[in-house]
């Protein structure tokens, strides 16, 4: 690992500092707004990463050893994702006061489409935002909260979805039930929800199953897991490098049951650029990708100020 990637894999490592008793569920809210949002603790621990009855990328399954963090309850929707979007929206949330600092965060390009594509805004799940564009979102977060969220590794976000269990979905095997807790291809009627409709796992998270498939800070590669076999991993990542693919997981309301299993993982794909008019291709918007979205983050302890800031300042790739 080089010396630039062990500075950033330094950014999912956390030490106990915190006491326990402030390690809880609370609610963020949003400074000079009336936005807020909730996150559940997710105590560290260790599990079974992987499947040996799923995709040869799933495997082998082998050890993880995971830091305490928060996670958001539901996915983030477009009432938090919007004011970051339009500037004009957030001065209304803002009661017309934008603080300069807040202005000075760089924000996406005018969205060329209905990012919602007719599915619902009020309640539902922000979607079709590259992962540059998430990671902006996180420092404009910061700028207004002076709490670090980032995006979940993929361990972090499989131990957290899985909640305990090693079973394929988070409520067990019999994909029969995914009706009572996901969004996905055969119940959603080809769109999003609101969130928080369905049944949550053991640690108070919903929709981790379904409704938007949701980025991970991870590269993707298939064959990543092979290099912890007989070993236990702690707090892996596989920092990002290059502009494609990416891994997301969950699923979405497009896919079927197979693709919404806690260990099942998918690349990101620059077919989602396809109709990009933008030359260059654009960094912050997928317009074919209208099934994919994010869940925060926020470490138990946060890394150094500089370490943040390297986190979220990371020059885009240009597209292709």
């Amino acid at each position: 690992m080089s010396v630039k990637s062990l500075f950033f894999a330094s950014l999912f490592l956390t030490s106990n500092v915190v006491a326990q008793e402030d390690f809880k569920p609370y609610t963020q809210q949003v400074e000079g707004t009336s936005l807020s949002f909730t996150m559940e603790a997710i105590p560290g621990g260790e599990f079974s990463m992987g499947s040996q009855q799923g995709n040869p990328d799933e495997q082998p399954v082998h050890q993880v050893k995971v830091s305490p963090f928060w996670m958001g309850t539901y996915e983030v929707t477009w009432n938090l994702f919007e004011p970051f979007v339009y500037k004009d929206f957030e001065r209304v949330q803002s009661g017309g006061n934008v603080p300069s600092e807040v202005d000075a965060v760089t924000r996406p390009t005018k969205p060329y489409l209905d990012m919602t594509f007719g599915m619902g805004k009020d309640g539902h799940p922000a979607l079709a935002m590259t992962q540059y564009n998430a990671i902006q979102f996180c420092k404009w977060l910061y700028v207004r909260t002076g709490v670090f969220y980032r995006l979940p590794t993929e361990a972090e976000w499989e131990y957290a979805c899985r909640a305990g269990t090693n079973t394929a979905y988070y409520f067990g095997d019999d994909a029969s039930h995914l009706d009572e807790y996901a969004w996905y291809k055969d119940n959603s009627g080809g769109k999003t929800h609101e969130v928080g409709q369905k049944k949550p796992n053991a640690w108070g998270l919903y929709d981790m199953h379904g409704n938007v498939a949701e980025w991970t800070y991870d590269q993707y590669i298939e064959d990543f897991y092979r290099q912890f076999d007989g070993k236990v991993a702690d707090n892996p990542v596989a920092i990002p490098e290059k502009l494609y693919p990416h891994t997301i997981r969950g699923g979405s309301f497009e896919d079927g049951a197979k693709d919404l299993r806690s260990a099942s993982r998918l690349p990101s794909d620059p077919f989602w650029k396809q109709l990009d008019p933008q030359i260059p291709k654009s960094n912050w918007w997928f317009p074919e990708a209208p099934f994919i979205g994010i869940r925060l983050v926020r470490p138990l302890n946060p890394p150094s100020e500089a370490e943040i800031m390297a986190y979220y300042d990371k020059a885009p790739i240009e597209d292709y």
